[in-house]
């Protein structure tokens, strides 16, 4: 498995290069996360990471044909949304406020990691993840980390500034 931090160095000159600056395009709902909650984050492909709900965090859904669902750090939270409204039952819906840049892995990305179907690597949160050509990998304004985003919920989620 390829660490972040390797992600982060191979892929961030390319992000430079070849990548683009986008925003969500669509709002999101959201609740404080139960301690100790394992949220399983499922795409239109299927079962993209997991990760365990820690002190403070937000449990995010998206608006898309998947409603997927992850874990977002309060302070991350706080930084990337305003909320818009309530929506009883913990949840709120936010507007999205931060800007990303992404770029969408190409054939040449595997062969560049000496594989064919997907690169694994590790995600800011330490667990596993994966990205195949056509996906899209997005890193903060910060740069300071990097994650997969399955190409359908991508374009149902993102827009290109």
């Amino acid at each position: 498995m390829i660490t972040q931090q390797d992600m982060l160095a191979h892929f961030l000159p390319i992000f430079e290069k070849s990548g683009k600056r986008y925003r969500k395009k669509s709002l999101i709902k959201a609740k404080k996360a139960i301690l100790g909650t394992v949220v399983i984050t499922k795409t239109s492909d299927g079962e993209e990471t997991r990760n365990t709900a820690l002190e403070g965090d937000m449990l995010v859904q998206n608006q898309t044909s998947s409603e997927e669902q992850y874990l977002v750090k309060a302070e991350t939270f706080e930084s990337k949304y305003e909320m818009i409204d309530s929506l009883g039952s913990g949840w709120a819906c936010y507007k999205p406020k931060g800007i990303m840049i992404g770029y969408e892995l190409a054939e040449e990305d595997l062969k560049s990691f000496g594989v064919s179907e997907r690169i694994e690597f590790q995600t800011p949160w330490k667990n596993t993840m994966f990205v195949r050509k056509g996906d899209f990998l997005v890193t903060p304004a910060d740069r300071t980390e990097i994650y997969r985003v399955a190409r359908k919920e991508f374009l149902e989620t993102y827009q290109v500034l």
